[in-house]
């Protein structure tokens, strides 16, 4: 599933995290887990970004550190870089080969081995788009129109840029199962607020089961798997995106992370502790800092205690500055080596992703009927 929002936990947690049906799926996400550990062979994985620049910490540590987690597990991993989706909300996708580019280095130096995940592009594979024709044709425009997150992210771009939301955004959710259905799918890490965009998925794989393959269903309906994905503020204290000007890149070098992070907005009190609710920016920084350090945010608020803000501060860039070092030299590796790398990996992916969209379409057609 391509990354859009993140579950909002930590800094951000609501009363949704608490509602039945996110304690159920945080529950089911625990067994799934230990089924991990158990045997990962059982499990195929999809995930991605849409390409629209270099990834930055929020991405890092919302979505990135937990993919190579898994594939490091031994999941199998498809990672899509979904360049048909930039163009959901707006009408210039701006420089897509440099952004797809910046998205995979990032990814590459953060971890990913195509040897093990399967990296593909939306556009290089026509049979994995084709789906949507019979896909849509399982879910109605009420089921659609009732959809959280594809009314959130239209009232976004309304307000962005002015626009009506687009064909493709209101269909993004069924564009997302042909994601995940083309290569039976059957686990996706999302946040709380991307469940309802799984459940389409779900509802077109058991549809179509239901009406072409009863005797023997063919689509898997995919679980969620809730990794803890925290909603990363960026310097000014809001949601961090690269749109608003307010984000680390990964790619970042030492002294723009200490600069990021001298900015960064805490509260008029001096004891540092950690209370997300009452002080999201200070448990901000306490979390970004714990996640890098190997510890808890509690014990990082005890480690500065009275010392304050600055010390806090100097304490996360150290830490994310020494973290972030061998994927920054991973990544300034594969750039000296040149456009190849990327490209090479993107041939690979795509022709393995090819060859699987190929056979599921040619099975889809044979269970609807329409191989002639």
């Amino acid at each position: 599933m391509t990354t859009t929002t993140s579950t909002t936990t930590g800094a951000a947690t609501t009363g949704a995290a608490t509602t039945p049906s996110a304690l159920a799926a945080q529950a089911r996400s625990a067994e799934l887990e230990a089924e991990i550990a158990r045997d990962p062979s059982r499990f195929r994985v999809l995930t991605g970004d849409r390409p629209t620049g270099a990834l930055h910490l929020g991405h890092y540590l919302a979505t990135v550190a937990n993919r190579v987690r898994l594939q490091r597990l031994g999941v199998e991993l498809f990672l899509v870089v979904a360049d048909y989706q930039v163009i959901t909300d707006r009408d210039d996708a701006g420089d897509l080969p440099a952004a797809v580019r910046d998205v995979l280095l990032d990814q590459l130096a953060a971890g990913i081995d195509p040897d093990r995940t399967t990296v593909l592009t939306h556009s290089a594979v026509p049979a994995l788009n084709q789906l949507m024709l019979p896909f849509l044709s399982l879910v109605t425009v009420a089921e659609l129109e009732r959809n959280p997150t594809v009314k959130a992210e239209a009232l976004d771009a309304e307000r962005r840029q002015g626009r009506g939301m687009s064909g493709l955004l209101f269909t993004y959710p069924v564009h997302q199962a042909c994601d995940i259905l083309f290569c039976h799918g059957n686990l996706v890490p999302v946040g709380l607020d991307q469940l309802p965009h799984l459940e389409v998925t779900r509802t077109v794989a058991r549809r179509f089961n239901q009406r072409y393959s009863a005797a023997r269903p063919y689509f898997p309906e995919p679980e969620a798997l809730l990794a803890p994905s925290p909603t990363v503020l960026g310097d000014d204290g809001r949601k961090m995106s690269k749109s608003r000007g307010n984000a680390l890149e990964l790619r970042a070098d030492e002294d723009e992370t200490a600069r990021f992070f001298r900015r960064a907005r805490t509260d008029a009190e001096r004891h540092i502790t950690y209370e997300p609710e009452r002080r999201p920016e200070v448990a901000n920084l306490l979390e970004i800092g714990a996640h890098f350090a190997a510890t808890t945010p509690q014990a990082l608020a005890e480690q500065v205690g009275a010392a304050g803000a600055g010390r806090l501060k100097q304490l996360v860039t150290d830490a994310v500055v020494e973290g972030l070092r061998p994927l920054r030299a991973r990544r300034h590796e594969l750039v000296a080596a040149g456009p190849a790398v990327v490209g090479e990996v993107l041939a690979r992916g795509n022709a393995r992703a090819n060859a699987i969209a190929d056979a599921t379409l040619a099975d889809v057609r044979g269970l609807m009927g329409t191989a002639y």
